[in-house]
């Protein structure tokens, strides 16, 4: 259920967000301000003129539309979780509310200040049907420095109950440990395999050509910022032809075992959205102004890629069940965009899954 809200709380809790992103004493500016004020927007101003800081000029508009936004939070409790629904959609185009990057605004701190209360009156049901919006909060949470002001807001994760095993002599203690070994073995491995392990990057084919011995196989020298360009085979010939691939920006997997796919070598994996009867294929797009070689990354999964991924582990194979796009083509892993420095990767394909 959500809370309604309390306006002088709301206001000092924006304030004390905002002095700890400003450097500023918020005591000293509570003893000049008046918390009474309904206005968020007022306060904003208030606050850069006590600290002499100046409104950001790269995207100063959307700042203030953010503040509106917060300064127009309803108090209804219906009202709020038609809001909260509106926000998980437009965080589905981004990690952060402006821009197109990772580093959060003024934007993401105030709106942040405002619903973390509410989000916290949540049911599990009630945040499950928000999911980007959840994602942003843990993302901000841990991204930005609030001091310890806020409650910590916990994704939904599995849990695990302990059994209680009644007492065995030592024979039957062997028989049931290894009845359980494969059964841990499985829940390790499950455990290591997230997105995280993939090196994802950003690359341009220079060349492309028909393989020799396979009519529905392209061959692609590809860019990826290395010394030399990678050679990648792909199953593109039904859809592409090789002159069609030429300059393209793709976005590929760098750390897949080479082998050779009909004798040819392959160093690397196009990722491509595909309907569900493999008709339509389409490489995913990188935004323009991603530099060659930059590494895709998932907000909130910040491990260390594999070196090498093992095939024998079949780790894409599990991972690429949770890669789709979304609703407005937005390349997902489990609902978090491929994100690069300059926006997300997409696609014209909606709601399909990604190869």
């Amino acid at each position: 259920m959500a809370v309604a809200a309390d306006v002088p709380a709301r206001n000092r809790a924006v304030v004390f967000a905002l002095c700890r992103r400003f450097s500023l004493d918020p005591a000293g500016f509570l003893a000049v301000a008046n918390l009474e004020e309904k206005s968020i927007k007022s306060l904003y101003l208030h606050l850069l003129q006590f600290g002499s800081k100046e409104a950001p000029s790269d995207h100063g508009d959307g700042v203030t539309e953010w503040i509106t936004f917060a300064d127009t939070f309803p108090i209804d409790a219906t009202a709020q979780i038609k809001a909260l629904q509106e926000l998980d959609g437009k965080l589905s185009q981004g990690s952060i509310l402006l821009g197109n990057g990772l580093e959060p605004s003024e934007a993401d701190t105030v709106v942040f200040s405002v619903v973390v209360p509410i989000i916290s009156g949540l049911s599990s049901t009630e945040k499950e049907r928000i999911p980007n919006l959840m994602r942003w909060m843990d993302y901000i949470q841990h991204k930005e420095d609030f001091g310890g002001a806020f409650p910590t807001i916990q994704l939904e994760k599995p849990r695990f109950e302990p059994r209680c095993i009644p007492k065995k002599n030592a024979r039957e203690k062997v028989a049931e440990e290894k009845k359980k070994q494969p059964e841990k073995e499985k829940v390790e491995k499950e455990i290591e395999v997230s997105v995280s392990v993939l090196n994802i990057q950003v690359g341009v084919i220079r060349k492309a050509w028909k393989h020799p011995s396979a009519d529905s196989l392209l061959v692609e020298e590809i860019d990826v910022g290395e010394d030399a360009t990678r050679q990648v085979v792909s199953g593109l010939a039904k859809f592409y032809n090789a002159d069609e691939l030429l300059n393209r920006r793709v976005v590929l997997i760098t750390n897949v075992k080479p082998g050779k796919l009909r004798d040819v070598l392959s160093a690397g994996l196009v990722l491509c959205a595909s309907n569900a009867d493999h008709t339509t294929v389409e490489p995913l797009v990188p935004p323009e102004g991603t530099k060659i070689g930059e590494r895709v990354t998932f907000a909130g999964f910040d491990g260390k890629p594999e070196d090498v991924l093992n095939p024998k582990k079949k780790q894409f194979e599990k991972i690429s069940t949770d890669l789709y796009t979304d609703e407005n083509g937005v390349a997902t892993y489990r609902g978090v965009p491929f994100m690069t420095s300059a926006g997300p990767c997409t696609s014209s394909l909606v709601k399909v899954g990604i190869k």
